[in-house]
């Protein structure tokens, strides 16, 4: 049976590994998204830790932003068993993702669903 929770553990809250992500990685943009990712030199428990953000210089409120980072969350949560985490644990490789939002209005769960997909399957390619 497929794991659809979202632990704490697969969150990347260490100001460290966040530095050092934003620091060394290497992204790319695919629209709404700007994602940066970087080979996790330490080991984890799960083979991905993620990092959602969505700007408040252009989403003021923040039950907008809100919305948003919980659309996302919940898309990559339903996605990530799907082929993302076979295929690192195939590769046997841990990495560090941050999902930056870079789209100029709120979008609707299925699109973003959609993309994020599509999204994963390019940093599966970049991996590689």
């Amino acid at each position: 049976m497929k794991n659809f929770q979202f632990t704490k553990e697969e969150r990347l809250c260490s100001k460290k590994l966040l530095t050092e992500l934003f620091n060394n990685g290497s992204s790319f943009l695919f629209y709404p998204f700007r994602i940066t990712w970087l080979i996790n030199p330490q080991p984890q428990k799960y083979p991905a830790q993620i990092v959602i953000s969505v700007p408040k210089k252009r989403f003021k409120r923040s039950v907008d932003r809100n919305l948003l980072k919980r659309r996302i969350k919940e898309a990559y949560r339903l996605q990530k068993s799907n082929t993302f985490y076979p295929f690192l644990e195939t590769q046997q490789k841990q990495i560090l993702v941050a999902f930056n939002y870079v789209g100029k209005e709120i979008l609707d769960y299925s699109y973003l669903h959609q993309k994020l997909s599509l999204a994963l399957i390019n940093l599966e390619k970049q991996i590689k």
